[in-house]
């Protein structure tokens, strides 16, 4: 479970294993209480709860990095290290 940026409290991370649960490149975000997983692709919101203000955050944070993701998200399914992605408040 690499932890791949942290901002503004949020912990993002990608667990490349459970590919077969979700079907799609996704992240999980954590704040405080609250997880939840993010499709990479569009920004949706999978599954989880997340507050309001840290979604609209991770949302903007996955479309800046897309592309970035989709590399980490090849990288992982090869079993290769992941590199850490500059959260917003860098």
């Amino acid at each position: 479970m690499p932890t791949i940026s942290f901002f503004y409290g949020v912990l993002i991370k990608m667990f490349f294993k459970d590919a077969k649960k979700h079907h799609l490149p996704h992240i999980h975000a954590e704040y405080q209480d609250s997880v939840a997983v993010y499709a990479i692709k569009t920004g949706k919101k999978i599954t989880g709860k997340m507050p309001r203000a840290k979604h609209k955050l991770i949302v903007a944070w996955l479309e800046i990095h897309k592309d970035a993701l989709l590399a980490n998200w090849a990288l992982a399914v090869a079993g290769e290290d992941l590199f850490t992605i500059k959260g917003l408040d860098q």
